[in-house]
């Protein structure tokens, strides 16, 4: 597949991408885009008889989408400087790449914003997508050195939720301040987690503490339910590059 190679070459194990060289040499990531273009769940649904064919294909669809669009307009350090329109300047940072930036995928023409809330997180109700989309930002998951599958789609999913999940960028439990620290995701997209969870455990509260249990192993997690009480912090998101140039701090 187009798209795996595109990572297996390009991006490391710290899910940075090597920008530079890919614009270089593109082709891989042209041809699969062709592919995209050409074919998608609504417009050939017959060629995705199951959801995970689906979101399988939707997520690769969004990581590739991201990273053709920074090469684009590499080089940049950021995704928010890529800029909307300039009679449209008071519009929010990062609206030039996720809202301006136009793909096509079955012959439909979006954006990156409608993607990731009009299609992802509308047709699929699993959180653990929060997990899988990359947006060429630090703040985001690690990108993937391979596509998600959709024959083990299941477990890819899984290992992203535990990778993200022990980070301490994205998880940092703090006894001296009695503080849980999360990554922003969690505050940005709270009702996806907590819905998810409601759904599962009708007879109990739940918090994002216990969706963030589930995927920690077992010591970390009997920490966090001690923590149980603590107030939860959220993490200041990076903007910066995912960027494997030399030097990139």
């Amino acid at each position: 597949m187009e798209f795996d190679r595109v990572l297996n070459r390009y991006a490391d194990e710290q899910g940075r991408v090597d920008y530079a060289a890919l614009k270089e040499d593109p082709g891989d990531l042209d041809r699969y885009f062709l592919l995209l273009s050409l074919y998608s769940p609504d417009s050939h649904p017959e060629l995705f008889p199951k959801e995970e064919s689906r979101l399988a294909y939707w997520l690769n669809a969004y990581n590739a989408a991201a990273i053709r669009i920074v090469i684009t307009y590499y080089p940049i350090g950021s995704v928010r400087e890529v800029r909307e329109p300039l009679l449209l300047f008071f519009l929010p940072k990062g609206s030039g790449f996720f809202v301006f930036q136009r793909v096509t995928f079955g012959g439909t023409t979006t954006n990156l914003y409608y993607l990731e809330n009009g299609v992802v997180r509308k047709r699929f109700a699993d959180p653990r997508v929060h997990f899988a989309l990359n947006c060429a930002a630090r703040g985001c998951p690690r990108l993937p050195r391979e596509a998600f599958d959709p024959q083990r789609l299941e477990e890819q999913l899984d290992r992203e939720a535990r990778r993200f999940l022990a980070e301490e960028r994205n998880l940092r439990i703090d006894h001296g301040e009695k503080a849980v620290y999360l990554s922003s995701i969690f505050d940005w997209y709270r009702d996806d987690f907590l819905k998810w969870c409601r759904e599962r455990f009708p007879d109990r509260e739940t918090t994002l503490l216990d969706y963030v249990a589930l995927y920690l192993p077992g010591e970390k997690s009997e920490e966090l339910k001690r923590a149980a009480s603590y107030e939860v912090r959220f993490i200041p998101y990076d903007w910066r590059l995912n960027d494997r140039k030399e030097g990139s701090p």
